[in-house]
């Protein structure tokens, strides 16, 4: 029983070491996106993804134990059914992101923790699973030119923030068959947006600053099935279904517009000078959407696997504080696979690592001057197991995904990116009833 409870303690500080170095990245990662198309509804939105599933292009629906390992995949919770092990998954990204428009780039780089996981087993058919994750991100920043009755002004718009999403889910295999599952998310956050007219060429005009802040909280529920055909099979088949709910969410914040100078030469701006408005209680009520998933996976157990994944989203019934923020419905299409070798090699390392390789396409919900904005990327991904005991079970998954968003058209903005996932994986026995006290 004593040896059972040091085990447990150097394993919970082994977690909290990971926890403490990559909280700590997400420190200096305050900017965790620039992209202007970020400004649009609540920013890029980040799907609820491990390394894993990145790996084979996002595949989800049909995803339940690939390559051994139980994987906690929030995208469908019917999948928590097959979790029999406690697992823990926390995890980081780097985004590289180039920005291109005529002949104008930029180039920036960020980083942040991108989950924190867990799972518990309840019984032989069920398992509890709770854990963060990122919902949205917002950061953008740009300048326009225009000239008003032989007046040159500048119109800065920027914005920044994000939406967390917490969940806690459960998922219960009716039978061999048939497993359904559910989240409870609460998502929350902080947005602020800027917008500022400045005067270059006249040291002495008053600049002007409209800013929102918004506190964002509510709940949304998520719901999953997975059916498998022949489950005793040398070939199995999972044909996933996941959807969430329409849900409101609650926004807090305050408004105010002031004037302020601007010193072109030494790009630096005073304090405001004066306030033209000022509301500290501003409340509203956010609409998100429905959302629709359903896929499959083909797969011959601890050796292979290739599915696809279709998702829907009606983002044309988004609102902010009642009114319609003019955003398309998206539409998402995934394809992908996984291949381990073998699980069993001894003597060859490279045997018992799985290759995961993915594509996928984004409708998104942006539509700028007539022009719908797209986004492509194509996946890769390693599962590298670590040495292990008896009982615990650990693995690094890292996935890179190389994609594009957006058009050069009409004067659009075209970015170019590399995403860069590390994750970390460990399955244990964390509650053995002792034999011997």
């Amino acid at each position: 029983m004593k040896l059972s409870i040091i085990n447990m303690i150097n394993k919970l500080k082994y977690i909290g070491l990971c926890l403490l170095v990559l909280s700590t990245v997400n420190i200096f990662a305050q900017n965790t996106t620039n992209s202007p198309y970020s400004q649009f509804g609540l920013g890029d939105l980040k799907p609820s993804l491990i390394a894993q599933n990145i790996g084979m292009g996002g595949l989800a629906m049909g995803i339940r134990k690939p390559g051994g390992y139980n994987n906690i995949n929030v995208s469908n919770p019917a999948s928590y059914s097959v979790i029999n092990l406690s697992s823990f998954d926390i995890g980081g990204t780097l985004d590289i992101r180039t920005l291109s428009k005529s002949d104008l780039s930029q180039r920036t780089t960020n980083g942040t923790l991108s989950h924190l996981l867990f799972a518990i087993p309840v019984n032989p058919k069920s398992a509890l699973s709770f854990g963060l994750m990122p919902y949205s991100d917002l950061g953008y920043q740009y300048r326009t030119h225009k000239v008003l009755d032989t007046v040159k002004l500048d119109q800065i718009y920027s914005g920044e923030g994000g939406l967390s999403r917490a969940h806690l889910g459960y998922g219960y295999q009716i039978n061999n068959n048939l497993s359904l599952g559910f989240n409870v998310a609460f998502i929350f956050g902080n947005l602020k947006n800027k917008q500022s007219t400045e005067f270059p060429e006249d040291p002495t005009a008053l600049s002007s600053r409209n800013q929102i802040e918004k506190s964002v909280n509510g709940f949304n529920f998520q719901y999953g099935i997975q059916y498998i055909v022949n489950p005793k099979g040398k070939n199995i088949l999972t044909i996933g279904y996941s959807g969430s709910t329409s849900s409101q969410l609650k926004t807090n914040g305050s408004l105010v517009s002031f004037r302020y100078t601007y010193d072109v030469i030494n790009q630096s701006e005073s304090a405001p000078i004066d306030t033209i408005l000022y509301d500290p209680a501003v409340t509203s009520k956010m609409r998100i959407p429905q959302t629709h998933a359903i896929g499959f996976a083909l797969e011959r157990t601890n050796k292979w696997l290739v599915g696809a994944d279709l998702s829907f989203s009606r983002w044309s019934q988004f609102s902010d504080g009642g009114n319609n923020a003019g955003l398309n419905d998206s539409y998402g299409i995934a394809l992908g696979g996984q291949y381990t070798p073998d699980i069993t090699a001894v003597s060859n390392y490279f045997k018992l690592i799985d290759y995961n390789l993915g594509f996928r396409f984004n409708k998104t919900y942006i539509k700028v001057q007539g022009h719908q904005i797209n986004q492509s990327a194509i996946c890769f991904g390693l599962g590298m197991p670590l040495p292990s005991n008896r009982t615990a079970f650990y693995k690094i998954n890292f996935a890179a995904e190389w994609g594009k968003r957006g058009t050069l058209l009409n004067n659009l903005v075209r970015e170019n990116y590399l995403n860069v996932r590390l994750g970390f994986t460990l399955n244990d026995r964390w509650f053995i009833k002792p034999k011997y006290d």
